[in-house]
């Protein structure tokens, strides 16, 4: 890829920054949504019924653009399955975790995907790390550590599953660097939703032939109950859920192609901003000192990956 192609690229810096924080906005209240919800929905029927309704947006918005046909060609493409796999994953660890850890833990644990990112593309895809890279990588798991302090009593186990989100991740960005960059971003929306549409049901399907103990069901229902019977308060929050998806989507597309990435990625730590803003307002969780430099920590290696990146 030439300097020239590079510089051909739009550069609509205001409007790919807005397009990013307005996403992490409504992926932040998204997740608010989630944990809310944790209590009435297993996780399983979530994944299944949110996918199912999210796909006729999604057919609805190619169709509308003339691409419906190219699309779903696109989407049933090994690689962008494969990628839609892994974030699935990312998906499935994040909300599972969701009930039992604030959401500045779960964000500040999931946005190590950078840190991660920098050790597969050293060794799966042969980019160099160089020095800065490096240290971001040693600042970032120390970061992590403060923050999730194994050893004490604040210690919790729940907070190991946003790490593994974190590690599939960046593998779904390796796999995008690496073997999606012709996929146009549609498709690779539909074959995501499509998989967490199968991952729900394949979830939901393993519980109904193989059931839990009844004690673990009960102890955890979100993650070990069977489905539940539906009401029109359920279906509308479960609509709002798809359309938020559908809604999250368009706007990192849209800003990863309006402005450079170094420069987005930068601003999706928003995120972190928002979440601690959230639990402050809705559950009454502020963010401690620790949590707080563990944050900062993570954030401060994340920006040097990027920056080392540009």
């Amino acid at each position: 890829m030439t300097t020239h192609d590079a510089q051909a690229r739009p550069q609509y810096l205001v409007r790919g920054i807005a397009f990013i924080v307005g996403a992490m906005f409504v992926t932040s209240s998204q997740d608010v949504v989630f944990k809310f919800f944790s209590d009435r929905l297993p996780l399983g029927q979530i994944f299944a019924l949110r996918g199912l309704l999210a796909l006729p947006l999604l057919l609805g918005l190619a169709w509308a653009q003339g691409l419906k046909g190219a699309v779903i060609r696109q989407a049933l493409r090994p690689w962008p399955l494969i990628r839609a796999f892994f974030v699935t994953l990312l998906f499935l660890a994040f909300y599972a975790a969701i009930p039992f850890i604030t959401l500045s833990v779960l964000g500040a644990a999931t946005y190590t995907a950078p840190l991660f990112v920098t050790l597969l593309s050293a060794y799966a895809i042969g980019e160099p790390v160089g020095r800065r890279g490096w240290f971001a990588v040693i600042v970032g798991f120390a970061g992590v550590l403060v923050l999730l302090q194994p050893g004490t009593d604040a210690f919790s186990p729940w907070a190991l599953l946003p790490l593994m989100g974190a590690c599939f991740y960046a593998l779904a960005h390796v796999i995008t660097r690496s073997k999606c960059q012709g996929v146009p971003l549609a498709a690779m929306a539909f074959s995501l939703q499509l998989v967490m549409l199968s991952a729900g049901l394949a979830l939901s399907g393993f519980l109904l032939l193989w059931p839990p103990d009844q004690t673990l069901a009960a102890a955890y229902p979100y993650l070990f109950g069977g489905w539940v019977s539906l009401g029109t308060r359920e279906w509308l929050v479960l609509g709002l859920l798809a359309t938020l998806a559908v809604v999250i989507a368009i706007g990192i597309a849209g800003a990863y192609q309006a402005a450079p990435p170094s420069t987005v990625a930068t601003f999706e730590y928003s995120y972190l901003v928002f979440v601690a803003v959230w639990d402050f307002l809705f559950f009454a969780a502020a963010p401690g000192l620790t949590t707080l430099s563990g944050m900062a920590m993570i954030i401060t290696a994340g920006l040097l990956v990027m920056r080392r990146g540009r």
